[in-house]
């Protein structure tokens, strides 16, 4: 049974005691914080956070980075909702492929342009987002959408429990959540193409030498993420009961700082879902506690970007003592590898 539990690293060791330590202060100073009622809130506003996170990890693990991901949810939404009352309404079933569908296809966009014609990530997906917004505010004139099939509108509440100030409920994005975690995790823990995912981040050139196909993990990363990004847009339309062309605009860095924040490397190679859950919780019951302090949200927006910029350094700092012990190593053999 030991086996199976999760070991800790050191990263999520002290986000644990960090988060317990913020709990413990939130519940003394204030009234709310822990509650039944704040908490499955809390989960079921954070379960489509998680849900990008799962797939923004994918394409991190991988060496690349991906910054469209909560627009392209948000063009899924609009296809989806368009679609689906073209065709009657459909179900759940109908509306899972669609939206997994539409985002691989935007996933694959970003894929091929950074795959293809060798552009750095960062440039594509910048480029990408404002494209997909601006396609979509065009096309939509930033209207919203209320009608929408039945069946997604129709909350699912799989457990609900009556307190004192109300009821406590947790609903189907939470489920849908844990299936796309659980998923992610056979993809990179009990499956060869997560390994050959961690093996192109850590070293592109040696991953290719070793015969993996880096096109291929392109795709499969990135492919990956424009899912999870598609289910998360269905998530948020069900939870919200509405498709709005900025509701999820602004996601994307929230999402980006939990995941490093959990150790993720932005060079590649190294990170662990268990770590980008407990990044984002750390971040989501930061921004909860100081709402219900009273702080202003712009507090919370320096915390997201500082998180950002002290990730950046690190991994720069990372990065540069790997490549100064490869630089020494180098100097000290000779042609052979054999050390002088």
């Amino acid at each position: 049974m030991r086996k199976y539990l999760p070991r800790l690293t050191g990263t999520e060791l002290w986000l644990s005691a960090v988060i317990a330590l913020i709990v413990v202060g939130l519940s003394v100073t204030t009234d709310t914080f822990f509650t039944l009622v704040n908490l499955f809130d809390l989960l079921n506003y954070s379960a489509v956070n998680i849900i990008f996170a799962a797939g923004l990890l994918v394409v991190l693990i991988a060496g690349g980075i991906d910054i469209s991901f909560a627009v392209a949810a948000s063009v899924v939404q609009y296809l989806l909702a368009t679609t689906l009352m073209q065709f009657g309404g459909g179900n759940w079933a109908f509306g899972f492929a669609l939206a997994i569908s539409f985002g691989a296809m935007l996933g694959a966009i970003n894929a091929a342009m950074i795959y293809h014609f060798r552009i750095i990530s960062i440039v594509v997906t910048i480029a990408t987002f404002n494209l997909f917004f601006g396609l979509l505010m065009f096309a939509t004139g930033g209207v919203s959408i209320y009608l929408l099939p039945d069946w997604m509108v129709d909350r699912v509440v799989l457990f609900e429990h009556e307190t004192a100030i109300g009821w406590a409920e947790i609903t189907l994005p939470v489920a849908v959540m844990a299936v796309v975690v659980f998923a992610t995790w056979l993809l990179l823990r009990r499956l060869n193409l997560g390994r050959q995912l961690f093996a192109m981040g850590d070293n592109t050139e040696g991953a290719r030498r070793l015969g993996i196909n880096i096109g291929a993990m392109h795709y499969l990363a990135y492919c990956w993420l424009g899912a999870c990004a598609g289910i998360a847009g269905l998530m948020q339309a069900h939870y919200a009961q509405e498709v709005v062309p900025n509701a999820l605009y602004g996601r994307e860095l929230e999402v980006l700082a939990a995941v490093v924040l959990g150790g993720a490397r932005l060079g590649g190679g190294r990170g662990t879902l268990l770590g980008a859950v407990l990044g984002l919780a750390l971040i989501a019951i930061t921004q909860n506690g100081l709402n219900l302090l009273g702080i202003s949200p712009y507090a919370f927006r320096m915390i997201v970007g500082a998180i950002i910029l002290i990730a950046i350094a690190m991994s720069a700092e990372t990065l540069g003592l790997v490549n100064e012990k490869l630089r020494r190593f180098k100097a000290n053999t000779g042609p052979t590898g054999v050390t002088r």
